[in-house]
C-alpha cells in the first residue's frame, strides 16, 4: 500500500469537499493500494497536526468533524483534543510546516484563497515535497515568485485553478509537449459571467440578471468581486505563464463590467445593488442589440494571442463553441497547427466546490509516482 501524506491549507468551501472526497474514496484508493493520510489542515488562524507525522494520520471520523466545524464558521482550535493533536497559531503554522517538510515528503494542498502561501509551498517543493493548488494567487505573484516555485516543475499540480476539475492545463501541457505550436487561446473563464452574458442574451436587464445570480449563490457576496474580471485575468495569467510568457497582472488589459465611481472603496455594496447596477443596464444592451445586429452574441473572454492576454466583453459567433455556450459552465478554445480551423474546445462546469475538489484529489492521485 502507498501511502500519501497530506496536509491542508485552507477549509472552505473545496477544502472541505476535498476532506469529505478522501472518505468517501477509501474503498476506490485501496482497491488501487493508495492511501491518502491527512496529517494535518491549517485555517487562516491555526494548523492542527498530529503528534507523529510520520506514522499518524487524522481519522476519518475527525475528518468529518473538522468538516462540520469549519462549516458552522468556528477555528480548528474548537478541534483539538488534549493529547492527541498539536494546535499552531498563525504564522507559526508556516514555521511548523516547513520543519516538516524537512524531514517527510508529503503533498502540501492550498485551497484557501491566501496570497501569503507562496513562500511556504516553495519551501516545501524544495525541501522535496509536493504541491496541489486550487489556489490560483501564488500562481500571479511576481515572475521571481514565479520562478522560484516551478524550479521544480514535476512536483507541482494546478490544474483545478483554471476550470475547476476541466482537464485545460493537463491538455495544454500534451499540445506543448507534443511540439505543436498554440497560436490563440480564448475563453470564457468565469462560471458567473458566463451565466450573465448568456442570460441577457434572451433580453433580461443586466441588473436583474446579476442580483439572480448572487441569489443562486454563483456570485462572490459583493458581486463586483466577479463584474471586475480580476478573476478570470488570474486564470488568464496562469495560462499565458504556462505558455511560456513572462508577464504579470499589470500586462493584461481588463475590462470591469462597472466603472471606477462604483468600485467597493467609493460605493457600500447596497447603494451599488440599489442604484449603482441598474445605471449599467443601457449600455449592456445596446452592446447585445449591435452584436445581434451583425449576427453575433456577447461573451466575456480572456484572449491570449501574440504574446498579449486580454480580458473583457467580445462579439463572438451565435454558431461557436463560445456562442452556444448557456448557463455558468466554462468553454475553452485552444487554436494551434494542428487545431486550426477546428479548436480543440474543452467545456464542462468550471465551477462549484465539488467539481473543483474533484480536480484537487485527481491531481494528488496523479502524484502518486513520487511517493514510495
Amino acid at each position: 500500500m502507498k501511502n500519501i501524506p497530506i496536509i491542508l491549507m485552507g477549509c472552505g468551501g473545496v477544502g472541505r469537499q476535498l476532506l469529505q472526497h478522501i472518505v468517501s474514496c477509501r474503498t476506490l484508493h485501496a482497491n488501487k493500494e493508495i492511501h491518502l493520510r491527512v496529517v494535518g489542515v491549517c485555517d487562516s488562524k491555526s494548523f492542527l497536526v498530529v503528534p507523529d507525522v510520520l506514522s499518524m494520520e487524522f481519522n476519518d471520523t475527525f475528518l468529518t468533524k473538522i468538516c462540520q466545524i469549519k462549516s458552522s464558521n468556528l477555528s480548528l482550535q474548537t478541534c483539538v483534543e488534549s493529547g492527541k493533536y498539536e494546535a499552531f497559531p498563525y504564522p507559526e503554522s508556516t514555521k511548523k510546516i516547513t520543519d516538516i517538510a524537512a524531514r517527510l515528503a508529503f503533498t502540501l494542498v492550498d485551497c484557501s484563497a491566501s496570497s501569503e502561501t507562496i513562500k511556504v509551498i516553495t519551501h516545501a517543493v524544495n525541501l522535496g515535497c509536493c504541491a496541489v493548488l486550487a489556489n490560483k494567487k501564488p500562481l500571479t505573484s511576481s515572475m521571481e515568485e514565479f520562478d522560484n516555485l516551478f524550479l521544480q516543475p514535476r512536483r507541482i499540480r494546478h490544474e483545478s485553478t483554471v476550470g475547476a476539475g476541466l482537464p485545460i492545463i493537463a491538455s495544454l501541457n500534451r499540445v506543448i509537449s507534443s511540439g505543436d505550436t498554440i497560436f490563440r487561446i480564448i475563453g470564457s473563464l468565469s462560471g458567473t459571467l458566463g451565466y450573465v452574458m448568456s442570460e441577457v442574451e434572451d433580453g433580461k436587464p443586466f441588473s436583474e440578471v446579476v442580483k439572480a445570480a448572487q441569489a443562486l449563490g454563483y456570485t462572490e457576496p459583493d458581486p463586483r468581486d466577479d463584474l471586475s474580471g480580476m478573476d478570470v485575468a488570474r486564470k488568464g495569467l496562469i495560462l499565458a505563464r504556462l505558455l511560456g510568457h513572462r508577464m504579470d497582472m499589470d500586462s493584461i488589459k481588463i475590462e470591469s463590467l462597472y466603472p471606477d465611481k462604483m468600485s467597493p472603496n467609493k460605493m457600500s455594496l447596497k447603494d451599488f445593488l440599489a442604484n449603482g447596477l441598474p445605471l449599467l443596464d443601457n449600455d449592456i444592451e445596446e452592446r447585445i442589440k449591435k452584436a445581434s445586429s451583425n449576427g453575433n452574441v456577447l461573451r466575456y473572454v480572456c484572449v491570449i494571442e501574440n504574446s498579449r492576454c486580454k480580458v473583457g466583453i467580445q462579439e463572438l459567433p451565435k454558431e461557436s463553441a463560445l456562442g452556444r455556450l448557456r448557463g455558468s459552465d466554462n468553454v475553452v478554445e485552444i487554436y494551434t497547427r494542428c487545431y486550426n480551423k477546428q479548436p480543440l474546445v474543452i467545456q464542462g462546469a468550471g465551477a462549484g466546490n465539488d467539481t473543483t475538489a474533484a480536480g484537487v484529489l485527481a491531481d494528488i492521485l496523479d502524484l502518486q509516482d513520487l511517493f514510495s
